[in-house]
């Protein structure tokens, strides 16, 4: 069991003003970071962030703390979360680190921790990292203080690298594509990235202004793309998040694809091509449709834990290369090491573009189960998960199921909810069940 006080699966998060998405705890963290980072001589920390107005306060802080720890802090200004591990690697920095709050709205923010590999902390050193924090700050000599730079040329290093990724025998020529940026970190690159590939491209949501990140937009609400998809006869509509490391997909017809259908679309191709290495990870969540589909090829299939994190270290326990979240957090490790939006909507592109199909068509052959979601808030201490009014209800829904479906309740690894998934083949009974659970959980004091 984890010690972390702050780290969540997904660094840290919260709402800007309230502990600990302070200046004062950012500045703390900031140093403390430092002190543990500083392994291997370059004392160099990239430090990248998304679109929110918080950003120049908060990178303002961080950099305060590394430099008093000795640190220096060299700046992109708003760059996708995936670019930053990118970044990380090839200037050989001490770490990197994202100051965003992903898919959540802008009045949040976080911090990202990516090691020199690219690669998110391992517990250990997140712990290690709180366990600094609890210590007076201090701070070095004025000769050993850390400086700021900018890294001026950011953006188009990651632009090469992702077009580097996009088979070079093929061309986006000739599909029109409506992207959502989600009014994110990936305004300025992923539109780049395909139009010089030679895709036609309608861009929405891609005017940030420091308050609309995320706001009816992008990959947590696709239905403006699935509108403009229609009304502009498009061929495929993509949807990324606030930091850019997930995507959701729109096909031509207006249905939304989730990350289960992208993992069996980009899975299948792989198989196909002879370069699949192995089998494929998903999660918890992932739908059972995807696991009969993946069945059908012989490919193997594994579940982790909810989070990316756990889809990777499941995914290097395995040596296979290919893993995703059904939300969208897409992780090809021949790639990249981290889950990378534009990537893997590259990789999808280029899937149909071999296999000369629509992704309508080429996701017929994945049948998704019917699952219902809902979340329930919770304050206090209180772990509503371990309560024995809880445990019975889930009981009785699971024998009422009876094998032909799945339960699944967990806590958020980064706001205070409760996530309760019901899967089954009949929706409306299905929904029942989950609201039942619901009003259980609600009332657990």
């Amino acid at each position: 069991m984890s010690k972390r006080k702050y780290f969540g699966t997904d660094g840290i998060r919260g709402k800007v003003g309230e502990k600990p998405i302070t200046p004062d705890f950012v500045l703390k963290l900031g140093w403390a970071a430092g002190k543990v980072l500083a392994r291997h001589g370059s004392r160099k920390i990239i430090i990248g962030k998304d679109t929110r107005i918080s950003g120049y306060m908060l990178e303002s802080a961080l950099e305060s703390g590394l430099a008093a720890a000795g640190l220096s802090a060299a700046f992109t200004g708003p760059m996708p979360t995936p670019a930053i591990a990118y970044l990380t690697r090839t200037f050989r920095a001490e770490a990197g680190i994202v100051i965003s709050a992903s898919h959540n709205p802008y009045y949040d923010n976080g911090i990202k921790i990516f090691s020199l590999n690219g690669t998110k902390l391992p517990d250990e050193v997140e712990e290690a990292i709180e366990f600094e924090m609890e210590k007076p700050l201090t701070c070095v000599k004025s000769a050993e203080l850390g400086r700021a730079s900018r890294i001026v040329d950011a953006a188009g290093r990651y632009i090469e690298y992702c077009k580097g990724t996009f088979p070079s025998d093929q061309s986006l020529s000739g599909l029109k594509i409506v992207l959502d940026c989600a009014n994110g970190a990936t305004y300025h690159i992923a539109p780049n990235v395909l139009i010089e590939l030679g895709a036609e491209v309608i861009t929405i949501c891609c005017e940030p202004n420091g308050f609309n990140i995320n706001n009816g937009c992008g990959a947590t609400d696709v239905v403006l793309l699935q509108k403009y998809v229609i009304a502009e006869k498009a061929d495929i509509g993509l949807a990324f998040d606030g930091d850019g490391d997930r995507v959701i997909i729109v096909d031509h017809m207006g249905n939304k694809i989730d990350g289960d259908q992208i993992l069996y679309v980009i899975a299948s191709n792989a198989l196909k091509q002879g370069k699949l290495h192995g089998g494929v990870v998903g999660t918890l969540m992932s739908n059972i449709g995807l696991e009969l589909a993946l069945q059908k090829l012989n490919i193997p299939f594994i579940r982790a834990k909810v989070g990316d994190r756990y889809v990777l270290e499941t995914l290097q326990k395995q040596g296979w290369r290919i893993g995703a979240e059904k939300s969208g957090h897409i992780i090809l490790l021949d790639k990249t090491t981290t889950g990378d939006g534009i990537i893997a909507s590259l990789q999808v592109l280029s899937a149909i573009i071999r296999n000369n199909v629509s992704l309508y068509d080429f996701c017929q052959d994945v049948v998704l189960m019917p699952q219902v979601l809902v979340n329930v808030y919770f304050s206090g201490n209180c772990n509503p998960l371990v309560t024995e009014d809880v445990l019975n209800a889930v009981n009785k829904v699971e024998n009422k199921l009876n094998s032909r479906g799945r339960v699944l309740l967990r806590k958020s690894g980064t706001e205070p909810v409760i996530r309760i998934m019901v899967e089954g083949e009949n929706e409306k009974e299905i929904n029942i069940m989950a609201h039942f659970i619901a009003q259980v959980v609600q009332h657990v004091k």
